[in-house]
């Protein structure tokens, strides 16, 4: 297959194919005697594999790690579990982040009067580290200079 029918086979575009060979994980395609990549059945369904894995939020580096335990057919599955648990753990921080700036823009925006003043706690903010922000966002949100506790 080439490399257009592997990407409609595999959900992958060609472009990311490119790129996950480049970085490493996914092996380089044979090459024909003109220069086009030939891939095989199995490397679509490794590069699913790796679909699939970005799907659920996986980094390039623990996919590559999740590959090497999919081709190990004798690993223990403690150690696929303890990688998913791991990075479930880090989907529950980012929720969490996100929660907290939903609750801090949702704040701010309740009480911008979305009229002709000028004035708007929106900007207001966003431009200076020092005004915080309310009681209702429950965390500070990393690099935005606004924290919670006091209007």
């Amino acid at each position: 297959m080439n490399i257009g029918e592997t990407a409609k086979a595999s959900g992958v575009s060609a472009k990311m194919i490119r790129h996950y060979e480049k970085v490493g994980l996914f092996p380089e395609a044979l090459r024909t005697e003109s220069g086009y990549r030939q891939y095989t059945d199995r490397e679509v369904s490794t590069l699913r594999f790796i679909r699939q894995s970005r799907d659920l939020g996986f980094s390039i580096d623990q996919i590559r790690e999740l590959l090497g335990l999919w081709q190990d057919k004798r690993r223990p599955s403690r150690q696929v579990k303890a990688l998913a648990q791991a990075h479930l753990q880090e989907l529950d921080a980012k929720l969490q982040e996100l929660h907290a700036m939903k609750a801090t823009l949702a704040h701010l925006v309740d009480h911008c009067h979305g009229d002709d003043r000028p004035d708007c706690p929106i900007v207001d903010n966003l431009a200076n580290e020092q005004r915080p922000i309310p009681d209702k966002a429950p965390h500070r949100i990393r690099g935005s200079g606004l924290q919670p506790g006091r209007h």
